[in-house]
């Protein structure tokens, strides 16, 4: 799947949630802390193997993506993460597991901030996000 994200920064930069699903239990979060692009993959709250840009976003529209290729081949495989800015890799890696059911069931897809529990221990709930979000779109392959 892919998680496709335009978004605008005011002049003083931005931070917060611009999509998450899940939680506590397990889920992904996208988001920009210090103005950097990060994802992040919540594995049971055992681990949370985190992505980031390494140079904060400049003013202005910008378009992120997370592309997730899973491994295939049953349920709890790796997959392979992709961050972009602007159709360039910023940062990504590997996932040796995921989570092999849903990742929660009373919490659904968040855009622009995140209720009920937080995916990372990174931020403090609602962790709104301070620019705008023109469009959030998610693509399954």
């Amino acid at each position: 799947w892919t998680i496709t994200a335009d978004i605008e920064l005011p002049e003083a930069g931005g931070n917060g949630m611009i999509g998450t699903e899940g939680g506590l239990e397990g889920g992904i979060g996208l988001y920009l802390r210090d103005g950097r692009p990060t994802f992040v993959y919540n594995f049971l709250s055992l681990e949370r193997p985190t992505f980031s840009g390494k140079d904060p976003l400049p003013k202005g529209k910008s378009q992120i993506a997370v592309k997730f290729d899973y491994d295939g081949g049953g349920v709890g495989k790796g997959a392979t993460v992709t961050l972009l800015v602007n159709g360039a890799e910023v940062a990504g890696g590997r996932l040796e597991r995921t989570v092999p059911a849903q990742f929660s069931l009373g919490e659904g897809f968040d855009v622009g901030m995140d209720h009920g529990s937080a995916v990372d221990f990174t931020y403090q709930l609602a962790f709104k996000f301070t620019g705008t979000i023109e469009e959030v779109r998610v693509e399954l392959e």
